[in-house]
């Protein structure tokens, strides 16, 4: 380990160049007690204040670099579309595949911590491509056994994200306002959530040291973020 990770928590961001991995790295300016790496295919221009050591690989290296830098946890932010990808092929190449390739390589290297963003609705009974996709990769995230396992299911997530334009997503933001005051009971996991608590809550689940494994919907992200704040304040 480099003298200037030593005695800081490793902690590993796969998906940084995505509106929630953007998100993450602004969160961590404020944050001494980890070094964050971060892995992705192309380079990427920081936050203001961010500091993390960008690795640029192509996937089929990702196994050898996430086990090269051994870190103590791991956020993933991977996701893409079919719209944006092209094909359910190519969606299920990176959010399934390519997610379960970092995730085996993590605990091959002797990972702690997984926390996965995956999506409200996440069932691998599911009519729809995506959300069955996100519920087979959760599961089997599960049958590796880390020692702590969080998987984030957000809403519609609100926020600007860069040189990635979801026509959808930007009508959902611009109702979220109005259409999240219906959204009560069971029904206010789908309630639309910003990224930057997401960002929070994946955050606050790398320092948890009690083990297992934990689903979170959006009440849960709320309690998580609010947590990483008053600790961060």
């Amino acid at each position: 380990m480099s003298d200037n990770v030593a005695g800081k928590r490793r902690v590993l961001l796969v998906g940084a160049t995505g509106l929630i991995g953007r998100s993450v790295i602004a969160r961590t300016p404020g944050m001494p007690e980890i070094a964050l790496q971060g892995l992705a295919r192309r380079e990427m221009a920081f936050p203001d204040g961010a500091r993390m050591e960008l690795v640029l690989a192509d996937n089929e290296d990702w196994s050898g670099v996430v086990q090269d830098l051994a870190p103590d946890g791991v956020i993933c932010a991977l996701g893409t579309t079919r719209a944006k990808a092209g094909s359910v092929e190519a969606m299920r190449a990176v959010d399934y595949e390519l997610v379960m390739q970092v995730a085996r390589a993590a605990k091959e290297a002797g990972a702690r911590s997984f926390t996965h963003v995956s999506s409200v609705g996440a069932d691998t009974a599911s009519r729809a491509e995506y959300l069955r996709t996100k519920g087979e990769v959760e599961r089997d995230l599960k049958a590796l056994r880390f020692t702590r396992l969080d998987i984030l299911r957000p809403g519609l997530l609100r926020g600007r994200r860069e040189k990635d334009v979801r026509l959808l997503e930007g009508i959902g933001q611009l109702l979220a306002p109005v259409t999240d005051l219906f959204l009560h009971g069971n029904a206010s996991r789908y309630r639309s959530v910003k990224a930057s608590m997401v960002a929070a809550a994946a955050l606050q689940c790398s320092a948890e040291k009690a083990g297992g494994q934990f689903v979170h919907e959006h009440d849960g992200l709320g309690r998580l973020a609010a947590r990483f704040e008053e600790d961060h304040a």
